[in-house]
């Protein structure tokens, strides 16, 4: 059977602020169909290439994806940045292009600009899945957030979600934000001025830790300490004082309060080790729920 290009294209995800809510709810469907498959590998991609093109570093996410498509069967082509003709001058787009006419049936990237994938996607044929974008969304990070969420709860709708931390840089808190919102939860921001994006206090607003920490979820967000060379932060020490989720907040949370962290942590900045580790704490089954969240995308990518 023949797909057209148009089709194709239709399978790409480059955001979750377009798509529409039954899309989303498929998507989580899927990966709960995944997650309950007793065998490690289920071939449906076995004829398909793949190539993750991580322009932007990410060994966490990169491996998630390399092991949801290994176990759909997929062939996978990895590749950084540094590795690759890029820090020679080659443009992205010229890289995309190259493995395109390779034979890849649909690309896994992950770059620093924002506004670029959305670029590529017009010129090229193959679907692309959004690995993280800038500042702009990290898709599939949502949706194992948001699956993570109807795990403990049920349903999305009417939970109090707070993100907290370094709203402005976060591709994690935007594509929450849309997603979140489709399904009727209350989203709220916390975050120091220099952290707060202005441009999104229209569709939730920014309120002060105390009042964000009474909700359903407490969703810390990693202090980018390298992007904060202009003293938006004086410290760690400082952030963790103001912002921080130390034992003590954490034991002031209502019982059913779940704690989230799109990982990396810093340790005793965002989050007190302990708390890590705690009962409460649901950042390492986020980590574990992304392999079938990203096998459903991968198989909505590229499953004939």
């Amino acid at each position: 059977m023949m797909i057209t290009q148009t089709a194709l294209k239709d399978r790409s995800l480059l955001g979750l602020k377009d798509i529409s809510r039954d899309e989303i709810e498929s998507i989580l469907n899927r990966a709960a169909h995944w997650e309950a498959q007793k065998e490690k590998l289920v071939p449906i991609l076995e004829s398909r290439f793949v190539a993750n093109m991580f322009f932007e570093n990410s060994t966490r996410t990169r491996f998630s994806f390399e092991m949801a498509e290994k176990r759909l069967g997929a062939q996978v082509l990895n590749f950084t940045a540094a590795a690759s003709s890029v820090e020679k001058g080659e443009s992205i787009y010229d890289t995309v292009r190259t493995l395109e006419s390779m034979g890849i049936d649909a690309g896994v990237i992950r770059l620093k600009p924002a506004g670029v994938l959305q670029q590529l996607a017009q010129k090229v044929s193959v679907p692309l899945v959004n690995a993280g974008d800038g500042n702009n969304e990290h898709p599939t990070q949502a949706l194992l957030d948001l699956y993570t969420m109807r795990k403990t709860f049920g349903e999305l709708k009417g939970l109090r979600v707070s993100i907290i931390g370094d709203i402005l840089h976060s591709r994690v808190a935007r594509s929450n934000l849309w997603a979140l919102q489709k399904f009727g939860a209350d989203v709220r921001f916390c975050a120091p001025p220099t952290m707060q994006a202005p441009e999104l206090a229209q569709h939730a607003p920014y309120v002060g830790l105390e009042e964000a920490l009474d909700a359903d979820v407490v969703m810390m967000l990693r202090v980018q300490l390298e992007r904060h060379q202009h003293g938006l932060i004086t410290s760690a020490e400082d952030y963790r004082e103001h912002y921080g989720l130390t034992e003590e907040r954490a034991s002031r949370l209502k019982p059913s309060t779940i704690i989230m962290h799109p990982a990396p942590v810093n340790r005793n900045v965002e989050v007190d080790d302990a708390v890590v580790e705690s009962e409460a704490s649901r950042i390492f089954p986020q980590m574990a729920n992304g392999v079938p969240i990203r096998m459903a995308v991968m198989e909505r990518a590229m499953k004939l």
